[in-house]
């Protein structure tokens, strides 16, 4: 799973191997890279019908394989959910990622050594990753404690919402209160000397922060004939497509709060603290306080093969949208073609649905080499 990332540091191992594993999930699923996931799909992973012994050892097995820490993996180890669900988060997180820059240069590529190459410096992109990931780990653990997916955690029980007279605590909330502490502690807070790791660590917590920022109460009225005379309230997480797009557009207001050695742009530079933003205590640290993505170096254009992606050449755009920027100004190839869909679709009583075919003719464009 980690090719080419035998460079990685153990403080971001589970990253790599996450996005790694998550190209294999997403080759068995590629209809899902196109649409927002909420992270309520079922997980296959590990068979259901096993005995205990058996089970348990499928179980450490698969921890073994996302390449964890050592507190990682006893972390892993201790619950059979954590396991399955850490799966399904990367693959909702990458897949997100993908959705949300499909239209962008860097469109999430994420294979061998662009994903490695990425992870090694402080670019946006590399802010982004982060955030989302902490975000996936998070929302796909709160609601797998609500599924009843966890052995050690459940509903959330949400004791400080509002109880009037007629209101009771019901339903089965998403348990945000034990997937963001279970998150921070998964990742871990790291060394204070560091300013690469504390902005890596900066950017996991905004992630787990946009979750908290989408939960929503939700109540169902029971009474006769509809009154409400007693609501049943939960709480519940917003989409994950929806957190996806808020990251994107802190992702498009991100801070620069230093520059190391600039390989991308070829340029040296010493730790600043960011232009016309406030510091931390005192004005000496470079790194803010703020619910904002931070970013140490200037992110290469993606528009040529390098280090970081295969480039733009040959990508398929929208002439209307986007053909100029991501071709970089070498203009664009247009190709006609034939294609037959379903259309005119009725619903017939009961219960399916009929289409006709029609053909049609398109155009597409693709960048220019």
């Amino acid at each position: 799973l980690l090719e080419g990332a035998g460079w990685v540091p153990a403080r971001r191992a589970w990253l790599a191997a996450a996005f790694g594993l998550t190209l294999l999930l997403a080759a068995l699923r590629p209809s899902a890279a196109y649409f927002g996931l909420t992270g309520s799909e079922p997980l296959t992973v590990l068979p259901l019908t096993l005995e205990p012994e058996a089970a348990a050892q499928a179980h450490y097995k698969a921890c073994d394989r996302l390449k964890l820490e050592r507190k990682q993996r006893r972390m892993c180890r201790r619950d059979p959910g954590v396991a399955e669900t850490l799966v399904e988060a990367v693959s909702m997180s990458a897949l997100e990622c993908q959705f949300q820059f499909r239209f962008e240069r860097w469109n999430c590529t994420l294979e061998g050594r662009y994903r490695a190459s990425l992870l090694k410096r402080g670019f946006k992109e590399t802010a982004f990753l982060y955030a989302i990931s902490s975000a996936g780990l998070t929302h796909a653990l709160a609601k797998a404690c609500s599924a009843g997916r966890m052995e050690r955690c459940t509903c959330d029980e949400a004791p400080d919402l509002e109880n009037r007279e007629a209101w009771q605590w019901g339903g089965c909330g998403d348990n945000l209160k034990y997937s963001s502490k279970f998150v921070k502690e998964f990742l871990g807070r790291r060394s204070s000397k560091d300013l690469r790791a504390r902005v890596d660590f900066h950017n996991n917590l905004v992630g787990v922060k946009v979750i908290k920022a989408g939960v929503e109460t939700t109540c169902k009225c029971h009474g006769v004939s509809g009154s409400c005379t007693v609501r049943t309230c939960w709480r519940q997480l917003a989409p994950f497509h929806e957190v996806g797009k808020h990251l994107k557009h802190k992702y498009e207001t991100a801070l620069k709060v230093g520059s190391t050695t600039n390989e991308a742009a070829g340029e040296a530079g010493a730790i600043s603290p960011p232009r016309g933003r406030a510091s931390g205590v005192g004005g000496s640290d470079p790194l803010p306080r703020t619910p904002e993505l931070v970013h140490l170096d200037d992110s290469p254009s993606f528009c040529l093969a390098g280090r970081f992606s295969p480039g733009t050449a040959g990508r398929r755009c929208h002439r209307e949208k986007n053909c100029e920027s991501i071709c970089c100004g070498r203009g664009h190839n247009t190709q006609s073609r034939v294609v037959t869909r379903p259309c005119q679709c009725q619903v017939r009583w009961c219960c399916y649905v009929e289409c006709r075919q029609c053909t049609q003719r398109e155009e597409v464009y693709t960048c220019k080499g």
